[in-house]
């Protein structure tokens, strides 16, 4: 059966027409849950190196027009809406714990919403309610255009390749272009998006990690460039021949690919995290402690298995390796900002293991990659027995979520160290506020725009609900 062949001015339409009353409510939740998970990992995201450094650079070569520009995430400090994009999509890339989608292999919200909150930065015309729009329009785009180019691509490439389509899809709407201009600024960003070799920052891990940052800073100049009259020629990623491009975009705005999501409750690679969690759920069965543990075998999918770092010298290494993050849930019971930052990389006991740990392909695991990642865990202990885990997937998919309460301790954890109880309440209750077309954006801006300060520990909680939404 032929497939219909989504048209330009359909696609356009999509960005620019598309109101919060046509979201389900499901759809406005989800968007609800990737903002709080994707703020909360910038909060913790802006102390690393990788931050400051992409920070710094976009205060000297991205400063703002005259009058104009937009705040950095966690930094405050003006730049151009392209720098500031840029700046936070590398924030949010620098810790590896934020949403993503398995068929994509990748992340749109880690450029979709520092390209958003960029570009919104001062827009009075813009309500809690748009902003979320907004990011749904990105995360539907950006997950059929990371699809779309695993179909159609040889090579695996990094996120940025796609993620920069969504953003120049919400630049598009956000910045009011034409129908034809939109289209321009989708193909230029597909042409200027970083088709990245991922696996060779798999193989090699170092800060360029998953392009996002540069996805955002494209997308955004995209759709800039398209305002001024500059061309680019049709996005194939949107508007490609073969069939199987054209069955993923013919349910636009019909099936909302951002309930599709998973939610990281480690802030590591999610191939590594079935192996993770076979490793934790093994240690609180049998009540493990280090000492015990002679050493572990992993058996995985080969992406995972590619993961081989095991004596990380930075967060970059510790956040791309399988033997590291297994070996700390076994010794330590967790798998969190501590244990793949500068401090939890010299431990003892986690680095013997990770020393001595196995890891062996699963053929069958493989080809049940990448929409199923799965591993298994097998622990030889100092007395001779052996304990095993079984067959074991990550939670956080959509099969298996996290729950609202999960997911809003995972951002207090994350985020009241850098910034205190009291900011991550304000940070939690503004993103509740978001579908109050009444609630004052700008409140929001104030508690993440700001620099990280740590808090003091006699703060207390003002959350409530464990629910996203009010």
């Amino acid at each position: 059966m032929a497939v219909h062949r989504l048209g330009a001015r359909e696609v356009s339409g999509f960005i620019h027409d598309l109101r919060f009353a046509d979201l389900p409510s499901h759809v406005v939740e989800q968007g609800q849950r990737c903002v709080l998970d994707l703020l909360g990992i910038a909060a913790v995201g802006a102390g690393t190196q990788l931050s400051r450094l992409a920070c710094e650079h976009a205060a000297r070569h991205f400063g703002p027009a005259v009058g104009a520009g937009a705040r950095m995430l966690f930094d405050g400090r003006r730049v151009s809406p392209v720098g500031a994009a840029l700046a936070g999509g590398m924030t949010i890339d620098s810790l590896d714990g934020h949403d993503g989608h398995a068929l994509t292999k990748g992340h749109v919200g880690a450029a979709a919403l520092p390209a958003l909150l960029a570009l919104a930065d001062g827009d009075a015309a813009l309500d809690g309610p748009g902003l979320l729009t907004a990011a749904v329009i990105g995360y539907e785009l950006g997950i059929r255009a990371g699809m779309a180019l695993h179909a159609t691509a040889g090579e695996y490439h990094c996120s940025g390749a796609w993620n920069a389509l969504a953003c120049a899809g919400i630049a598009a709407r956000l910045l009011r272009l034409s129908a034809q201009a939109t289209e321009h600024a989708l193909g230029i960003a597909e042409y200027h998006g970083p088709r990245g070799p991922m696996m060779r920052c798999i193989d090699h891990p170092t800060m360029v990690k998953d392009g996002s940052g540069w996805g955002a800073m494209a997308g955004v100049s995209a759709a800039l460039l398209a305002a001024d009259g500059f061309t680019g020629a049709p996005a194939l990623l949107v508007h490609g021949d073969r069939p199987d491009v054209a069955a993923l975009w013919a349910d636009l705005g019909v099936r909302w690919r951002i309930v599709e999501q998973y939610f990281k409750p480690h802030p590591v690679c999610r191939w590594a995290q079935p192996a993770v969690q076979a490793a934790l759920d093994l240690r609180s069965r049998h009540g493990l402690t280090a000492t015990q543990v002679d050493h572990a075998e992993v058996v995985t999918f080969l992406h995972a298995a590619r993961l081989r770092t095991r004596r990380p010298a930075t967060t970059e290494e510790a956040q791309y390796s399988l033997p590291f993050p297994v070996a700390a849930a076994l010794a330590r019971g967790a798998v969190g900002a501590a244990e793949v930052g500068p401090g939890g990389l010299a431990d003892e006991q986690v680095l013997r293991l990770s020393d001595s740990m196995t890891v062996t392909e699963s053929h069958e695991y493989t080809a049940r990659f990448p929409a199923e990642r799965w591993a298994e865990v097998t622990v030889a202990l100092r007395d001779g027995r052996r304990i095993d885990s079984g067959p074991t997937t990550a939670v956080g998919d959509p099969g298996n979520p996290l729950t609202d309460a999960e997911l809003i301790h995972k951002f207090h954890t994350l985020v009241e160290g850098p910034l205190g109880r009291q900011r991550s309440d304000a940070i939690l209750l503004a993103v509740r506020q978001l579908t109050d077309p009444a609630a004052d954006l700008q409140q929001l801006y104030e508690h993440i725009v700001g620099p990280p300060a740590p808090a003091a520990a006699t703060e207390t909680a003002s959350a409530g609900s464990q629910e996203l939404s009010p």
